[in-house]
């Protein structure tokens, strides 16, 4: 058997190290997106809800809850939901949730219409999300208070698609 040319093995040994070196790093970065831990929120600067879950945003318009539901968005959602609640593709984009609500014209429908997509958030957000056993959001019940989770959208209205 013929030795091979060391001149041509060096630059391909290096391009299958870095092709390694990538492929480690993709990996890693695929795992630590799925891995996401909840993150608890600092709401001491907001008005206590109680131990009753609010049926609608409390926090509507405040210009404190936005802040803090900024913060708690940006640890917590923006991984999956995007910058800024634009999201890449994966997740849904979460600046479009009421954009059904914002068409409406008659006043008590439009109400009823954002008290049903306020339900669904807070629904989704404290129970997550499984589909066919995979989990596609983790429960925030429990890492989070109605407080945090309010804020949170709170700040998602403050980023609508098409305004009310």
């Amino acid at each position: 058997m013929m030795n091979p040319d060391p001149r041509t093995l060096r630059p391909l040994a290096r391009a299958v190290l870095a092709a390694a070196m990538l492929g480690m790093a993709l990996s890693g970065a695929a795992r630590a997106h799925g891995d996401v831990t909840p993150q608890a929120v600092d709401t001491s600067s907001l008005p206590k809800l109680g131990e009753q879950w609010r049926a609608e945003n409390p926090f509507r318009g405040n210009s404190g809850a936005v802040t803090v539901g900024t913060s708690a968005y940006n640890q917590n959602c923006a991984r999956c939901h995007g910058i800024d609640a634009i999201s890449g593709g994966i997740a849904p984009d979460l600046r479009k949730i009421d954009n059904d609500c914002a068409s409406l014209k008659d006043a008590v429908r439009k109400a009823a219409c954002v008290k049903e997509i306020d339900d669904y958030f807070l629904t989704t957000v404290r129970r997550g999300r499984t589909r066919n056993g995979a989990v596609y959001m983790p429960p925030f019940e429990g890492t989070m208070n109605q407080e945090a989770i309010w804020s949170i959208k709170s700040y998602l209205e403050t980023r609508r698609d098409k305004p009310m």
